[in-house]
């Protein structure tokens, strides 16, 4: 046997794992009046007519931005996909016939770059050398306008490989925005979207959560940027994925069938990482990539084999279920075509290869030391350390810096011709920043998961200006 027992008793690791924090009872018995009140879906109708409204008739270039960007950050742009549609093409096309309305405006030109490239369009990066001095760092004299400095800040994580402008300008702009959180308290609410910001760019953030704390500061500009702190509790963590990837309210079947996929491949990790022998497991693998790949993990781990990283990410990006996952979710959407399938089921198509390893390197990050204290298998970083002889910190920087990279090379996967509908697209990404978000302040397995799940399922939104006695939750 590959691992010793005592009288037919075989001893298994522990994962220690918490037990989940919310009753199933109680989650079964979550619901949301508003979604069937007829009065509700009347009023819904009617902002959302006012709204195209306002996309049509708004003239300046700049105004009509802003109201895109807002909508895209309170997860309302769905709505209006027709319309932002085609307001992009005709911002792209336009671009250099009006330029006049952007010249010298750090701000609006970064907003343009983000949204155009948001939306799959290829702008220049030489748009922001008119905002660049002779060495190639940003001018003295935008060093207090924070509003641009903070959209050249967004439009950076964007960027693609190669394109040092953007690069650099990130580096510097970090700074001056670090120096005026230092410096500002006062500015209350330009301060937490900086302070929000830099804890995690919005280019990474999950749609749904980030909606959810956009729209406390988009009504009452109050208070920080909430920290919010993940972890994995079984169905609730679960159905967290499911949210967090497929973001449209219309969706729920999709969702909960999602969340049962995810249950399944969580037990069959926890199975591999922690609980079968290595015998156990060669009897339990079927041949699939996924199996195997955690089968090679429980190889590794019983002869005590430290792989190199790049032989590592090789089998990893694999066992982290990304791959897995989204092949579930691409049979669950609307716009289903052969090649989409065969890519799905023989490629696995370079988009969702980069995102499964953002999900793998994020979870590395924060839950190595942790997986290691259970006796799992050198991660990422101890790979790295023993390979190259480096420390951990420089061993977690140089894993920091193939999530960058890695992201964007995503940015360009997002503006070649691909064999998936732009939902799809979005669900491979949304992915990815789910996994940025929930190992952000932990390691996505413990006790952490109460306020975000409050925040998004349970706790309500006032609404001051439409209801007096009643209040929206946030739908799922």
């Amino acid at each position: 046997m590959g691992q010793a027992s005592i009288d037919g008793i075989v001893s298994r690791r522990s994962a220690n794992y918490h037990p989940p924090i919310w009753d199933y009872d109680y989650v079964q018995s979550l619901r949301s009046d508003f979604v069937q009140d007829e009065s509700y879906k009347e009023r819904a109708r009617k902002l959302k007519e006012e709204v195209r409204m306002m996309l049509g008739n708004v003239v300046d270039p700049l105004e009509k931005l802003e109201l895109i960007d807002t909508l895209q950050r309170l997860a309302l742009s769905y709505h209006f996909e027709s319309e932002i549609n085609k307001s992009s093409k005709n911002t792209s096309t336009d671009r250099i016939s009006t330029v006049a309305w952007k010249k010298d405006n750090l701000y609006a030109t970064a907003l343009e770059l983000r949204l155009l490239r948001q939306h799959g369009y290829k702008v220049d990066q030489d748009v922001f050398t008119c905002f660049m001095n002779d060495v190639g760092n940003i001018k003295s004299s935008l060093n207090q306008d924070f509003k641009g400095l903070l959209n050249l800040y967004e439009a950076s994580y964007l960027l693609l490989e190669g394109e040092i402008v953007l690069g650099n300008a990130r580096e510097l702009v970090v700074k001056l925005l670090e120096q005026f959180l230092k410096e500002n308290p006062d500015h209350q609410y330009l301060w937490m979207l900086v302070d929000h910001a830099l804890e995690l760019p919005l280019h990474w953030r999950m749609p749904r959560l980030e909606a959810r704390w956009f729209i406390d500061v988009w009504w009452k500009e109050l208070g920080l940027g909430e920290r919010f702190n993940f972890a994995r509790d079984r169905l609730m963590g679960n159905f967290l994925l499911s949210v967090g990837m497929i973001i449209t309210p219309q969706d729920g079947k999709s969702r909960r069938i999602q969340t049962k996929i995810n249950a399944l491949i969580t037990v069959i990790d926890d199975v591999y990482d922690v609980y079968g022998t290595l015998d156990e497991l060669e009897l339990f693998t079927d041949w699939t990539n996924l199996c195997k790949s955690y089968l090679l993990e429980a190889i590794w781990y019983y002869i005590g084999y430290t792989p190199t990283l790049q032989e590592y990410i090789d089998n990893t990006w694999i066992s982290i279920a990304g791959s897995v996952i989204l092949a579930h979710s691409y049979l669950l959407t609307d716009y289903i075509t052969e090649k989409g399938l065969h890519n799905i089921q023989e490629g696995y198509y370079d988009i969702i290869y980069r995102s499964s390893i953002i999900v793998r390197l994020a979870n590395d990050l924060a839950t190595s030391l942790y997986e290691l204290k259970r006796c799992d298998v050198p991660k990422s970083i101890q790979c790295y350390m023993y390979e190259s002889r480096a420390s951990e910190e420089e061993a977690c920087m140089h894993i920091r810096k193939l999530i960058d990279t890695t992201w964007k090379k995503i940015n360009e996967n997002k503006m070649v011709k691909s064999p998936f509908s732009p939902t799809f697209i979005e669900i491979i990404i949304n992915l990815a920043k789910l996994s940025l978000l929930i190992y952000q302040n932990g390691d996505g397995l413990g006790n952490k998961t109460k306020d975000i799940v409050l925040s998004i399922f349970v706790h309500p939104i006032f609404l001051p200006n439409f209801c007096t006695q009643k209040i929206v939750s946030f739908l799922v």
